[in-house]
């Protein structure tokens, strides 16, 4: 039988009344049956009000002790929450001393139960809020019974940390407060977590250094201090040379390796209110809060170029990156951080055209440039399509008997906009944008059609060199091109030469050999280009197949009246007949030159004493009368 259902006292009690009242009935029922009978419905009634009585006492009992059960398993439940908790509680009494606190609080603040029965909360004071912020508190809750917010509390070991409170009220039955309960949560982890997301927000990873977001608000606000200041600041955007080359070659470790050293480099230069940002890439921008003169700004230009160049060791290799930097100030240059930055901008590129591991300061007609950089850019991506670039053909003469032997493709570029656009201006354009290679790719296919239009028009067959960049050797479709250009116009490989320059060994010399190999099993000559001007190395003459070798007009020019530009040609003359290789010297312009070039043994010559470079149809007479000797006065554009 369940607890329920066992009868109370009272019950018990009851039924046993009725049992003796019963039989005390049945005795005297035989003397006076009226009587008995009277009494046993009067009894009876009496003992079933009682009965009724003892049930409702009998079912108030049960609930009262459902109902105490029920409190039992609460504060059971209640003080499990309160002890597992990962938040810290701490009850007080009305006057605010420590009643009680859990496992979480012991845990976060370091002290146990039993160092904060009975004392305040003061304890764990950090000291950054003074008694008006506990005063607030205060009055919150006793006005409102409760109050939210952060505190800066002090662990038992000194540490300072941040909490997020709740605290509240607890009201007696006569409604003043009797206690007060907080739940708090530490929440340094998570300010530490906003903190970086933060930080990664405006720097970058790599270097740690602030990004562009935060170099144009610091520009901004340097700005404001220098127009009140009525001081200058300089803004010096720099690029590590050749940082790729590192990339490519060891890895993007060892590249970011360098970036991490070069960026605290230069951070040692920047003074307390200086600014240095990482753009991204191997582009950095040192911005100088307080330059006093120019010759402020190209000190400090100076060390950053001197310390950016000292060697690394990394990996066990030796590393060496420069710098070009492009300087703009304020507010000579520009009045705010995308003007100032633009200024640097075009003032780098400007370093970078006219050689690397410098600087160059910013002027108002290098922005013309750039503009019309921009504009040449816009019409040479359409010139092709327009029909707008053609070749031109100079004329290379045999001094043996003063005939043509060859010609050279000259592409020219007449824009209905810009006229006449010089090779110089636009052919760097197009090795920098990337459009050398179509543009290369048509130069090679249309001297082939040409010449072999020449020859199926009954003229003599003479070899056309064609000029090829570095960047289509790079691209690794020098071969494949040439083989389709010979392919679609017919023409023999043997009346096609290749003209490069030593700066095509330098990329990857590997695949220029494996390419040169490819042109010269197919019959096409190879020629070098400029020799003396660039990285010359005997070791590219011994190792690539070469068939000609072309002295540079820089030295043709004072052959005749340097003798430093005379022994030059005459060892150059010497050294590739040693080899086997035809030379030629290009830019001869007076008969002193032809006599001197002919005397050292020089094979061919080209240049305006002959004739200048010319169209197609007047290139086609001069291949017609090739029989005769030429004896055309000096040209001139």
């Amino acid at each position: 039988m369940s607890e329920a259902a066992d009868p109370s006292p009272l019950s018990r009690a009851l039924a046993a009344a009725g049992r003796d009242l019963n039989a005390l009935l049945a005795q005297h029922a035989a003397a006076s049956p009226d009587l008995a009978a009277a009494l046993a419905a009067m009894l009876g009634e009496r003992l079933a009000n009682l009965h009724a009585i003892a049930a409702r006492a009998e079912h108030e009992r049960n609930l009262a002790d459902a109902a105490l059960r029920d409190s039992e398993h609460r504060q059971r439940l209640s003080a499990r929450i309160f002890d597992s908790t990962q938040d810290s509680i701490m009850m007080t009494d009305a006057k605010g001393d420590i009643i009680g606190v859990n496992a979480a609080f012991e845990q976060a603040t370091g002290y146990t139960e039993q160092e904060v029965l009975g004392r305040n909360p003061r304890l764990l004071a950090s000291g950054r809020h003074d008694s008006a912020f506990y005063g607030a508190i205060w009055t919150c809750l006793e006005t409102s019974g409760q109050w939210r917010g952060e505190i800066w509390n002090r662990r038992k070991n000194g540490q300072v940390y941040p909490e997020r409170y709740a605290i509240d009220a607890v009201y007696g039955a006569d409604g003043a407060i009797s206690a007060f309960v907080s739940v708090s949560s530490d929440v340094s982890a998570l300010r530490a977590a906003h903190h970086q997301v933060d930080f990664l927000s405006n720097h970058d990873p790599l270097t740690l250094l602030p990004n562009r977001a935060v170099l144009a608000e610091r520009t901004r606000q340097a700005i404001a201090a220098a127009r009140h200041g009525e001081r200058q600041i300089a803004l010096l955007l720099f690029n590590l040379d050749r940082l790729q080359r590192i990339n490519d070659s060891l890895g993007h470790e060892t590249g970011d390796a360098m970036l991490q050293e070069m960026a605290r480099r230069a951070g040692l230069l920047a003074g307390p209110d200086d600014i240095l940002a990482h753009m991204g890439g191997d582009e950095f921008v040192l911005l100088l809060t307080d330059c006093l003169d120019s010759d402020a700004v190209i000190g400090a230009a100076k060390r950053l170029i001197d310390d950016i160049s000292r060697p690394v060791q990394v990996g066990g290799h030796d590393l060496i990156l420069t710098a070009s930097v492009g300087i703009s100030i304020y507010p000579r240059d520009g009045a705010n951080p995308s003007e100032l930055l633009k200024a640097a901008d075009v003032a780098l590129s400007h370093m970078k055209d006219t050689g690397r591991n410098g600087f160059r300061f910013f002027k108002g007609e290098m922005n013309a440039h750039a503009l019309r950089w921009m504009s040449l850019e816009t019409h040479l991506r359409r010139a092709i399509e327009r029909g707008e670039l053609s070749l031109n053909y100079q004329p290379q003469i045999s001094i043996s008997d003063g005939r043509i032997c060859s010609m050279e493709a000259l592409l020219r570029w007449r824009s209905p906009e810009l006229g006449q656009v010089a090779p110089g201006d636009f052919i760097a354009l197009a090795e920098d944008t990337g459009m050398i290679l179509p543009i290369g790719n048509w130069v090679i296919r249309q001297a082939c059609l040409q010449n072999k239009a020449w020859q199926d028009a009954g003229l003599t067959p003479l070899r056309v060199a064609v000029n090829v960049s570095a960047h289509q050797f790079m691209a690794g479709t020098v071969p494949a091109v040439v083989a389709d250009a010979l392919l679609e116009s017919g023409l023999e490989a043997r009346y096609l030469e290749i003209e490069l320059t030593e700066s095509v060994m330098m990329h990857d010399s590997e695949s220029t050999a494996a390419q040169l190999a490819e042109l010269t099993e197919m019959g096409v000559s190879i020629s070098l280009d400029d020799f003396g001007t660039g990285y010359s190395s005997l070791g590219y003459l011994s190792r690539f197949m070469l068939d000609k070798l072309k002295i540079d007009q820089s030295f043709v020019r004072n052959i005749t009246t340097e003798p430093r530009s005379a022994a030059i040609a005459q060892a150059t003359i010497a050294l590739a007949h040693g080899l086997s290789l035809v030379v030629i010297a290009e830019g001869v312009e007076t008969e002193g030159q032809l006599a001197f070039l002919r005397a050292i043994g020089c094979d061919e010559v080209q240049g305006y004493l002959f004739s200048r470079a010319v169209p197609p149809d007047e290139m086609a007479r001069l291949i017609s009368g090739a029989s005769q000797l030429l004896r055309l006065e000096p040209a001139t554009e």
